[in-house]
């Protein structure tokens, strides 16, 4: 038996690497897709390279919940909230990459998204859910919040210092750079491609949505609230994030000291590798797979930890986690239909 998926807003970015994803999924078939903009007409039309292979008309998003056992919405924020309701009523599984559902504090979340909560009994049933840190809470639950993709490369990254206490924690700075694909499908100036091309610069400086969805994290697992200033950068490729992480070490300690740290914290994780001492995480070596590599470093003159974590924004970051909470939540394979390896060229 294969469970049946749905995918409301299949034509973004997010959305169609969902379909690609899928499709090679052992234990779960496309039942329904949707798209506003696309409606009636079939996604290879949209999407060339599904020609032949996939050639789905794209419906309403209630047939897109009739149909399915498990809905992924791939929405832009503040459209979320009335999918889950109507899922829940229907007894379907949501799993949301939209932002509706990550932060637990509604005033942050009036503040950086300029909403209230619609449904607050549907965001008391919710989990935020990055399986390698509460595995645990995801199963079972029928509203899934989906992590952001720079909290993804930021919070694999930086947990196992913060919850071993190795690091001042008021002392972090995120330098984070992902490529355009993160902007999304709908064309803008910033991702227009004479003004993205050979260029290279930071936006939202301290300002960005994902700011309180990481400090919401950190603080989870450190003994205070954390603060942390986060610089996200634009790089002209497709896909990818790197994101370097700096921090002040409470005492002094030797790479090895915290290579074995993170070698432990994440020993029994399918899709996390720390790199030998000595090697440095790199975009390259992530595209097109669910995994998220950490390199760690340390520089002794000046105390500090530089940790880097590089994770494809559109697999780990987005439908690659999706479909690994809904492995988790079925109770299938954590790894089905994700054990794809980066082109080595």
């Amino acid at each position: 038996m294969k469970y049946k998926a749905g995918i409301i807003g299949a034509t973004g970015y997010a959305g169609v690497e969902l379909v690609r994803l899928l499709l090679r999924h052992p234990h779960a078939e496309i039942a329904a897709i949707s798209s506003v903009s696309y409606k009636g007409q079939k996604i290879s039309e949209v999407y060339p390279a599904l020609a032949m292979i996939y050639d789905a008309v794209l419906e309403d998003e209630q047939a897109v919940i009739d149909k399915s056992d498990v809905i992924f919405g791939s929405l832009p924020h503040g459209l979320s909230e009335n999918i889950a309701l109507q899922c829940e009523k229907s007894g379907k599984i949501f799993i949301d990459l939209g932002a509706d559902f990550r932060l637990q504090n509604e005033e942050e979340y009036l503040y950086w998204y300029e909403n209230n909560f619609q449904f607050h009994d549907l965001h008391k049933k919710a989990v935020y859910a990055l399986p390698e840190l509460n595995r645990e809470e995801i199963k079972n639950k029928t509203i899934i919040a989906n992590p952001g993709c720079y909290p993804t490369s930021v919070a694999l990254g930086l947990v196992p210092a913060v919850s071993k206490g190795i690091i001042e924690n008021q002392s972090i700075i995120i330098d984070s750079k992902s490529g355009v694909s993160g902007a999304g499908r709908t064309p803008t100036q910033t991702a227009h491609f004479p003004e993205c091309n050979e260029a290279f610069a930071p936006y939202k400086t301290a300002t960005h949505r994902h700011t309180p969805e990481i400090e919401q994290t950190l603080s989870r697992y450190a003994d205070e609230k954390v603060y942390v200033t986060f610089v996200p950068h634009l790089l002209p490729i497709n896909r990818g994030i790197l994101t370097t992480i700096y921090a002040n070490l409470k005492t002094e300690k030797h790479v090895e000291e915290i290579h074995a740290i993170y070698e432990n914290f994440y020993k029994n994780e399918a899709f996390v590798r720390i790199m030998p001492i000595g090697q440095t995480s790199n975009v390259k070596y992530v595209r097109y797979s669910n995994y998220c590599n950490i390199s760690l470093h340390i520089d002794q003159r000046t105390g500090r930890l530089i940790i880097v974590s590089a994770i494809d924004n559109m697999v780990k970051g987005a439908a690659g986690q999706a479909i690994q909470n809904m492995n988790i939540v079925l109770g299938i394979a954590e790894k089905a239909g994700l054990e794809m390896i980066a082109p080595c060229v």
